[in-house]
């Protein structure tokens, strides 16, 4: 196949790296760089299969100015729930694309170890079945690939695991120990499931790899970004001093904020989400600790 990769970030590297193992792989991004058959925006959308690995807060301005033909046929790379509208990225590419023409990568992977090769297991999930086998068989023998139609089931579970990862950094940081920890990953774990429900998610997609598998990745590695933010939380520095140490998004900053507004508006119970938002806002990580606890 030829595929062009939008997003010359880490993970969208990675996936060039890996896509390139079988197919003639093109990539683009904002600010040219030097990597292997870089082109120009203009260029890579003239191929008819793309890989979009763009933050998802940029996401919804970024294709308001950057049409890209609803001809395309659209693999999503990133996770996370815009913040400002409350949309999760399947109703933000809807309104570009049809909706045939989309599929969403989830699942735990960690754009290092993808680059080195290692052994990742990922899920291609879409409604039209016959895209995601497409985009399927694009992938190298090191990426183990599943497939799935539920979309919104594995939107949540991949926007959500980051503000769980950002929990997980303030216990780790706070020394609570392995029962704490442990403690929130079995309940962040219910409550990515209830919020799913809501929309209409399957529960076996957050038992599978684009929940459970992902959580258990994201909370529990300093390769996570998100959860350095909650090492940084607990060492008590602030928001800005954390995420300009970091250099790069950390999805589950504005996540947090977007369920946080979500709840309220739904009525859905979601303690630790709740928690996280407030200790982003300023909260003392151990008085949510208190709260939680009761």
């Amino acid at each position: 196949m030829k595929i062009g990769v939008i997003g010359a970030g880490k993970w969208g590297e990675a996936l060039q790296y890996a896509l390139s193992r079988k197919n003639e792989v093109y990539i683009t991004s904002r600010r040219k760089k030097d990597l292997p058959n870089f082109v120009s925006f203009e260029e890579i959308t003239k191929i008819e299969y793309l890989v979009i690995a763009l933050p998802a807060q940029i996401t919804r301005v970024w294709l308001q100015n950057h049409p890209i033909g609803k001809d395309k046929k659209i693999l999503v790379a990133s996770k996370g729930i815009d913040v400002e509208t409350g949309e999760f990225l399947n109703q933000i590419y809807e309104k570009h694309l049809p909706r045939e023409n989309i599929s969403f990568l989830t699942g735990p992977s960690f754009a290092k170890e993808v680059k080195e090769g290692l052994p990742t297991a990922l899920v291609i999930n879409a409604y039209n079945q016959d895209l995601a086998k497409t985009f399927f068989s694009a992938f190298p023998d090191f990426i183990k690939t599943y497939i799935s139609d539920d979309v919104i089931g594995a939107e949540i579970a991949g926007a959500y695991k980051n503000v769980i990862a950002i929990a997980a950094g303030i216990c780790d940081g706070l020394k609570l120990g392995n029962n704490a920890r442990a403690s929130l990953l079995a309940r962040g774990l219910v409550e990515m499931e209830r919020f799913g429900s809501y929309f209409g998610a399957k529960i076996e997609t957050f038992l599978g790899l684009s929940g459970a598998g992902d959580l258990f990745l994201t909370a529990s590695s300093t390769l996570s970004r998100n959860y350095r933010v909650g090492l940084g939380i607990a060492k008590g520095k602030n928001m800005r001093e954390i995420l300009d140490e970091l250099g790069e998004v950390a999805e589950g900053v504005y996540t947090a904020e977007a369920i946080y507004k979500i709840s309220l508006q739904k009525s859905i119970y979601v303690p630790i989400a709740t928690e996280v938002f407030k200790v982003i806002k300023g909260k003392n990580p151990l008085m949510s600790l208190k709260d939680l606890l009761s």
